[in-house]
């Protein structure tokens, strides 16, 4: 049958199963947003305040269902608006697929009233981008980029329409979407074979888990996986939630702010193994000082990633989830009883730790974990409270933490918790923010009441921008520049003004009785938490440093 471009674009969605789109309309999109209304009863809308909110809560939706995410937005500063989202996105390998429009084909290239050569801006943001000039090539470039996003190391697809290309007609005829299925002809037996008998040789094993473990829904292959190598699990930023956090073999984050538990053992162990993680500095510290008493073993589906970062004495390139459903097969039971008994004894010398009695961002964290019984969607902005989610809450589950590890962007979190509780409805879905980040996409509350999506806001508000401020504070001599947010904004009243309800906590105690009231309201509700100015994440890695010579409070003060 014969369909316009922008029939086109909704049917070839359809056909993916989107059932919903994050957006922002515009004269040149204003096509495919009126066929989009005449499907409004299949494919639910969400107007953002800003296109950017749109990209994150088309990852946000992506990174909570494991599906693909969709965006919109019309062209020249419309479309540059996604740029941050599909980064942030890219950076962390998430399905998203963004549809833009442009000027007419005619006009491109013409310097034409919001034009903007959009594919070319974002070719180093997307795993692959097109502009589509002819109508008849839509549909099955559409079909292409949702393939392409979802498949091998997943990332976000671009697709620029003309204005014209939307309006033009081309034959169409439905097709049936097969699902995924990872490829493992390319996985070699040798590579298995070798990394068993790495495994069977060790006797200080430890296994670093990254995102790409939850991106394959590797879970229960890596549950099992870790009971034959019997060996500690630490993870990424990232891979929280692949394997449980409340398991006793999991010894808590690797890195800059991992346990001192995790960058001691791993230092120690004499093999580590890797599943879907690229050793970002974050995590290694100083690159030539990490893990080096290890052999290491590298999993992961993307070639580029072995020895980039960290050279490697072994790899198998796959699918993590095929990959260890192989060696699952392959593997005798180990058992590491005194390598298991020292990293316990590590656990209970160092336990994370933090001042009670007063408001504090890991009391937060644990009592929004107390209040969820660790069954909620946690999504973050970038910062300091941002480590104590990662710190603090004990992930169960994959696709439970959301957050902006790779590109570090603030103001990520709360679009992106609008498109969790929209992939997720059932799902008790909260937003941890610093008060530096919320300002960066805060008229996202608005688009929060206008849908009615019921997320829980807690901004833990210290007045500065608390992670700059930590590194000022330690290592430039205490000079705030520029760091410092003492403007009399009140975060309550702001929330009151958009249609949401708010609330103040200065105390333990009041953040228990507004978190509990939060629970119950049933829409966007905000809770302004107060917290001291510099308190600090710990453990920490100071830059250039081995993670071995992770400090907290307690070893500044004995060192001085």
């Amino acid at each position: 049958m014969q369909l316009t471009g922008s029939e086109i674009i909704i049917e070839c969605l359809k056909e993916q199963g989107v059932d919903t789109v994050f957006g922002y309309p515009g004269g040149a999109i204003l096509n495919v947003y009126d066929e989009l209304y005449k499907h409004s009863n299949e494919i639910n809308h969400i107007l953002t305040s800003h296109e950017q909110g749109a990209a994150h809560a088309a990852d946000g939706y992506a990174r909570a269902t494991g599906k693909v995410g969709v965006c919109f937005a019309t062209s020249g500063p419309g479309a540059t608006n996604l740029v941050t989202g599909i980064a942030t996105a890219y950076m962390d390998s998430i399905p998203v697929v963004a549809i833009t429009c442009n000027v007419g084909v005619s006009l491109l290239g013409k310097d034409s009233f919001q034009e903007i050569d959009i594919s070319g801006v974002t070719m180093p943001i997307t795993k692959h981008n097109y502009i589509v000039k002819d109508v008849k090539d839509l549909a099955p470039t559409i079909r292409r980029a949702f393939e392409i996003a979802r498949s091998g190391r997943p990332g976000p697809v671009l697709i620029d329409v003309p204005k014209d290309v939307t309006a033009n007609k081309a034959e169409y005829t439905r097709a049936k979407i097969e699902a995924y299925v990872p490829d493992d002809s390319h996985i070699r037996e040798e590579s298995l074979d070798v990394a068993v008998k790495m495994i069977s040789r060790s006797k200080k094993p430890y296994i670093f888990v990254g995102g790409g473990a939850i991106l394959s829904g590797a879970n229960e292959e890596l549950k099992a996986f870790v009971d034959l190598v019997d060996a500690p699990v630490t993870d990424s930023l990232m891979g929280k939630g692949a394997f449980p956090g409340t398991d006793r073999r999991y010894t808590g984050m690797l890195g800059m702010h991992g346990t001192k538990t995790s960058n001691y053992g791993v230092s120690e162990c004499d093999l580590l193994i890797v599943l879907g993680a690229r050793f970002s500095d974050r995590v290694t510290g100083n690159a030539k000082k990490f893990a080096k008493h290890a052999k290491i073993l590298q999993i992961d589906i993307d070639p580029a990633e072995m020895n980039k970062n960290v050279v490697v004495d072994a790899q198998i390139v796959g699918d993590i989830r095929v990959v260890l459903g192989k060696l699952n097969q392959k593997l005798v039971r180990q058992s590491h009883p005194e390598w298991m008994e020292k990293i316990e004894a590590y656990r209970q010398k160092y336990p994370m730790k933090y001042q009670k009695g007063v408001l504090s961002g890991p009391f937060l964290v644990e009592e929004i974990y107390r209040q969820t019984n660790g069954d909620a969607v946690i999504v973050t902005e970038v910062g300091q409270h941002q480590m104590w989610a990662a710190q603090y809450y004990r992930y169960s589950r994959p696709r439970t933490l959301l957050t902006s590890g790779g590109l570090g962007t603030m103001g990520y979190g709360l679009g992106a918790s609008i498109g969790a509780k929209m992939g997720c409805p059932d799902k008790t879905v909260i937003n941890i923010a610093g008060d530096g980040c919320f300002r960066m996409n805060m008229n996202e509350i608005a688009t929060a009441v206008r849908h009615q999506v019921p997320i829980i806001e807690v901004v833990v508000n210290n007045h500065v921008l608390g992670m700059v401020r930590q590194w000022q504070n330690l290592f430039y001599g205490k000079r705030y520049s520029a760091t410092v947010l003492q403007d009399g904004v009140d975060y309550v009243k702001l929330a009151e003004a958009m249609g949401a309800a708010g609330f103040r906590a200065t105390t333990e105690e009041e953040f228990r009785e507004a978190f509990a009231k939060a629970l119950t309201i049933g829409g966007p509700v905000l809770i302004d938490c107060q917290i001291d100015s510099d308190d600090k994440v710990w453990p920490m890695v100071a830059p250039g440093a081995a993670i071995s010579e992770a400090f907290d409070e307690e070893d500044l003060k004995n060192k001085k």
